[in-house]
């Protein structure tokens, strides 16, 4: 079983239905897939890994090397504590990147590539968006005016890329790349190394890998577009295995509403169950509850919201 790869530039062609048909399944039945001939110079992505590789070996690499998680898992090894306090930890380096937060200075193209990378992601974002309007049967640009929070001049979507290293880990069997969740927003565009597995979806009762694959983008969704779409798309459960070789790099651009987006099931879509299965959140309210319950199903995030 293999996470669906679909050819994004198809969609200016005679097989335009058929795409359409296998994005509408991908976001229907895994919540996950990946795109090619997306649009992103191959030139440009090159970039993006190097730059990202480098910006990891000059400014973060030392760092990790004294992170929490490094010393735990030593004293677990050298049988100086339990092994439960790795339960909590992610080996994982990570910094996030907006357009209001500082950025790695190093190297000196880092912030010029990551700013272009960021444009180019943006423009796919929006048009995965009016995609899935489509396929849902919803006015073209709902999906994107919800995520803004309105078409006004200070409506804008929350933003943010999220550069995650996954160094070689001595014990992997001891402590996860990073922990089983579902994303909280909305379109997740990730840019995965192409040669070193770990990312992983929950289908079905097993874990499937996400298969590297050269210069594709990753499509996932998250809570948000299950609550927009009334739970006919869904956020899927997932995780990144620690692997004992390899230092697996990890791009996620977060294309998330506004903090004060109110999100809800959209009305086109709650007629057709004659049901609204899920409750009218503010966006900002959605994250605060998140990030104590970020590693909980999201399940528990919903009843709550529905309960207050």
């Amino acid at each position: 079983m293999a996470i669906p790869v679909i050819d994004f530039s198809k969609l200016d062609s005679n097989e335009r239905p058929e795409t359409m048909a296998r994005i509408a399944n991908g976001c229907e039945e895994w919540g996950f897939f990946q795109l090619v001939n997306h649009g992103i110079p191959a030139e440009l992505l090159e970039r993006v890994k190097k730059v990202v590789s480098q910006c990891y070996k000059v400014e973060r690499e030392d760092g990790f090397k004294e992170s929490v998680p490094v010393q735990l898992l030593n004293e677990v090894m050298e049988g100086k504590v339990g092994r439960e306090g790795l339960d909590n930890l992610d080996w994982e380096d990570v910094f996030i990147l907006q357009d209001d937060n500082e950025w790695p200075s190093q190297p000196k193209e880092f912030k010029e590539t990551m700013m272009e990378y960021r444009r180019e992601l943006k423009k796919l974002a929006e048009k995965v968006a009016e995609i899935m309007d489509e396929n849902l049967g919803l006015e073209k640009g709902y999906i994107n005016r919800a995520i803004r929070g309105g078409d006004g001049p200070d409506d804008h979507p929350f933003f943010g890329t999220k550069v995650s290293h996954y160094p070689p880990c001595p014990q992997p069997d001891l402590v996860s790349g990073l922990r089983a969740h579902n994303d909280a927003g909305g379109i997740i565009l990730l840019f995965q190394d192409d040669k070193v597995n770990g990312l992983q979806i929950f289908k079905d009762g097993d874990w499937i890998d996400v298969q590297p694959v050269a210069n594709a983008i990753v499509i996932n969704l998250g809570d948000q577009i299950e609550v927009l779409t009334n739970g006919r798309y869904k956020s899927v459960w997932h995780r990144v295995l620690a692997t004992e070789t390899g230092n697996r790099k990890s791009i996620a651009t977060f294309y998330n509403p506004s903090l004060k987006a109110t999100i809800a099931p959209a009305p086109e879509l709650v007629e057709q169950t004659d049901a609204q299965s899920y409750p009218k959140v503010i966006f900002g309210d959605y994250m605060a509850l998140y990030s104590k319950q970020k590693f909980h199903p999201k399940e528990t995030r919903f009843q709550l919201l529905m309960s207050m």
